[in-house]
């Protein structure tokens, strides 16, 4: 495994990475889908959970297409735009509200001249007013990044943009956070601290993943 020194660019996912946020996201699908069904509340979440680190734009787009028409008859009725707003209001709180991943100042201080950014599959505004309140924006130098562009393509513009510089490092907590970087030709750590992935664990050993159990490791790094 690599000192974190060795990288230009450090990427980070948010929840699960930075945020101890996965449960409030999930609650929050699981609150969405009940008001129809519990059923239909329980795919949902598997879903979600089935597909950490992508956007909920395509987990509420599959939950009116795919979920509901099992379930109620006037599913065609129902507007995406309404259940991302009731969705964006049911995670600010928890957002604002959950644990901050320790020994982030401490990376930042120590290795100040690296480029920092946050690329996450929740939504780019939210995001930044989030770390903003919470008076996080500042670590983040090389941006943070959120849907509705998906993980891949920010990494792919901001690498030819040149924002993120390689030898890079990206630091999730999902299946996709692998892909996506992998994809990128940008070094990948899995954090299994607070991940909602099941089956990581084997799924680090078929991938030959370097892994870490929690944020802390990252200063044995420096």
């Amino acid at each position: 495994m690599k000192k974190l020194s060795f990288y230009k660019t450090i990427i980070f996912d948010c929840d699960g990475v930075i945020l101890d946020s996965n449960k409030v996201k999930t609650d929050a699908f699981y609150e969405i889908g009940r008001k129809y069904n519990d059923d239909a509340a329980r795919e949902l979440v598997d879903f979600h959970v089935s597909n950490g680190g992508i956007s909920r734009y395509v987990k509420l787009k599959f939950f009116i297409k795919q979920i509901l028409p099992k379930y109620i008859e006037n599913h065609h009725e129902i507007k995406i735009k309404n259940l991302l707003d009731d969705y964006a209001t049911k995670v600010k709180e928890g957002l604002l509200k959950c644990k901050v991943a320790s020994s982030l100042q401490i990376i930042k201080r120590d290795l100040s001249n690296l480029k920092y950014s946050i690329v996450s599959g929740g939504d780019q505004k939210e995001l930044r007013y989030i770390f903003k309140i919470r008076k996080l924006d500042y670590i983040f130098n090389a941006g943070i990044f959120g849907s509705p562009d998906d993980k891949e393509t920010i990494l792919l513009r901001e690498l030819k943009n040149k924002n993120f510089l390689m030898p890079a490092l990206f630091i999730g907590d999902s299946k996709y956070d692998y892909v996506a970087a992998n994809n990128c030709g940008v070094d990948f750590l899995f954090l299994s601290q607070w991940t909602e992935f099941k089956d990581w664990n084997q799924f680090a050993i078929e991938n030959d993943i370097n892994v870490i159990n929690e944020f802390k490791e990252l200063e044995n790094m420096l």
